[in-house]
């Protein structure tokens, strides 16, 4: 594989009130960038003006810190700027580590709730245990306060080696616990999941494009494989991007010698790169489904489209997000830093993953996703209209168009089965997630001896008595039962406890065992690797916008 370094970029994709951060790292430029023009001129006049002559005393520093996204926002949606004390915060997550606790938590009725220990960290040394609730850091009272999750991370985290002091109120203990935690590494992993989903079918859930990232694939798929797998399932859904280097090595894993994976081209479309498979990988004859929907963004697209255009892999799901920019970091003097866009990427067919946007329109590009739903995209395959100007071919001939995203060879719609008023009241009141935890918080110990998502369930009541304790939950908490409602969405309700419960008891795989049992989406993964003559020559029958539609 040719050797290419490669840009560091951060993308906030405001999506539906959800906040998600896709981020394609790599150099790190040092030294503040000094632009030396007119306009860099005037902004150093304005900015004296203020500082002798405004009527009331004005920080610069903050004043910059304000002022300089609204500059970069009439570049492109990309380009961004870092400020200086959301550094470290920032890059941290796909880092590989940070220093902290090593523990998952959530809020739950305004208190910080340990919802998984991670396995050697810190806490799990000390005997923190899932279920602990966090009534106090050091002397400040954290329980019954109404805390972001941004402020919690700032108490729990710090330097390696620093100690934090913890009051805990555990179930079965009527005083508080106090323990003193010293910080130290705690791994970020990006696999949510990896297991046998069927005989010779390997699922495998990647979550980012971290430091650490490939080591994990790989290391997981080398399980897969002992365990019998043949095919494989890569489920990239909601995956915002990650370091472009681990992408291409992840696609490397599954290409031949001199298969392309992706390249990119700089001002007045100059080739910057481009970068071919190197043959070594160790899975190219698996065979290999890919899930995308409409948050996967960057690093996910790169590996989608290289397996798509070289007829590599089947695309199953939904059209993905379409972030096709490359950003330079520059790291400036005073610890903040910039991310400029300096060229686009080109899937091997020619086509550009970016999807279009309106400069200094930040909004409408972040709510475009949104637009789908209302267009009908989500629901049906019909409804998207691929501009028929960026007609371009995969390497066996198939149709597959630019205009930003990749659009699946299978389409399957957003699942709105079951799906209804009351469904979605206990969804957004959260009810769902609070009964599961307080019920695994309930029987703990019954649980402790379970060592699979199988054997969660197997401790269950059944299902009627399961969903009945759950409609008494809700009632008392502001949700009555309309049993019409509640046996029409009967099997996503049960389905959803099951799967939040085995999460409480096991962690977060023992919840894509069993939510992934009843996942359009995977469920139609499984069916295109069972279908051989699909695989034959490794070519596919249809263009991908009608065809397999279900």
């Amino acid at each position: 594989m040719k050797k290419v370094k490669f840009p560091h970029v951060g993308v906030p994709l405001m999506i539906i009130g959800a906040l998600i951060i896709g981020l394609i790292l790599g150099n790190h430029l040092p030294g503040r960038h000094i632009i030396k023009n007119a306009g860099a001129q005037k902004i150093s006049e304005i900015l004296d003006l203020i500082e002798t002559d405004y009527v009331d005393a004005v920080n610069l520093d903050s004043l910059l810190d304000e002022s300089i996204p609204s500059i970069l926002a009439n570049l492109d949606p990309h380009t961004a700027y870092i400020p200086a004390k959301d550094f470290d915060e920032v890059n941290s997550e796909l880092e590989g580590s940070f220093s902290g606790i090593g523990i998952q938590f959530q809020m739950m009725n305004d208190t910080i709730t340990v919802l998984e220990v991670i396995s050697g960290g810190p806490s799990e040394k000390i005997g923190l245990r899932a279920g602990d609730r966090i009534i106090k850091v050091n002397d400040s009272t954290v329980a019954g306060v109404k805390m972001k999750n941004d402020s919690i991370l700032k108490m729990l985290r710090g330097p390696k080696d620093s100690t934090v002091k913890l009051a805990i109120k555990r179930t079965g203990s009527e005083a508080p616990l106090t323990y003193t935690v010293t910080r130290g590494d705690i791994p970020v992993t990006s696999i949510d999941a990896s297991y046998m989903i069927e005989p010779e079918i390997g699922y495998i859930k990647v979550n980012k494009f971290g430091r650490n990232t490939f080591r994990e694939f790989f290391t997981e798929m080398m399980m897969l494989r002992a365990d019998g797998a043949k095919s494989y399932i890569l489920d990239l859904r909601g995956n915002s991007g990650g370091y472009l280097d681990v992408a291409i090595r992840m696609a490397n894993e599954f290409l031949g010698t001199g298969e392309e994976i992706v390249s990119t081209r700089g001002r007045n479309g100059e080739l910057e790169s481009r970068v071919l498979a190197d043959g070594t990988g160790s899975f190219k004859g698996a065979k290999l489904t890919i899930l995308l929907d409409e948050f996967s963004a960057s690093a996910s697209e790169i590996v989608a489209s290289a397996m798509q255009d070289n007829d590599r892999a089947t695309i199953v799901g939904r059209r993905s997000f379409g972030k096709g920019l490359v950003q330079k970091q520059h790291d400036l003097s005073d610890g903040s830093a910039i991310r400029v866009t300096t060229a686009r990427y080109y899937t091997p067919s020619g086509r550009c993953i970016q999807k279009p946007f309106t400069k200094g329109d930040v909004n409408n590009y972040q709510l475009e996703i949104y637009d789908r739903y209302l267009s009908g995209e989500a629901f049906s395959a019909d409804s998207v209209k691929p501009d028929q100007s960026l007609l371009f071919h995969t390497a066996a001939g198939r149709e597959v168009y630019g205009g930003g995203g990749i659009m699946p060879d299978i389409f399957v719609p957003t699942d709105t089965a079951n799906i209804n008023s009351y469904v979605n009241q206990v969804f957004n009141a959260g009810l769902l997630h609070r009964f599961s935890f307080e019920y695994a918080d309930q029987h703990r110990q019954l649980f402790d001896n379970a060592e699979s998502a199988d054997e969660v369930i197997a401790m269950l009541p059944s299902d009627g008595s399961l969903l009945g304790d759950f409609v008494q939950f809700a009632a008392k908490n502001g949700v009555p039962a309309r049993w019409y409602y509640i046996n029409n969405s009967r099997p996503l309700l049960v389905n959803q406890l099951k799967a939040l419960i085995a999460r409480d008891a096991l962690g977060t795989a023992a919840y894509y065992e069993i939510a992934n049992t009843r996942d359009k989406v995977v469920l139609r993964a499984i069916e295109s690797l069972k279908n051989k003559s699909q695989w034959t020559n490794r070519k596919f029958a249809g263009k991908y916008a009608t065809a397999n539609n279900s």
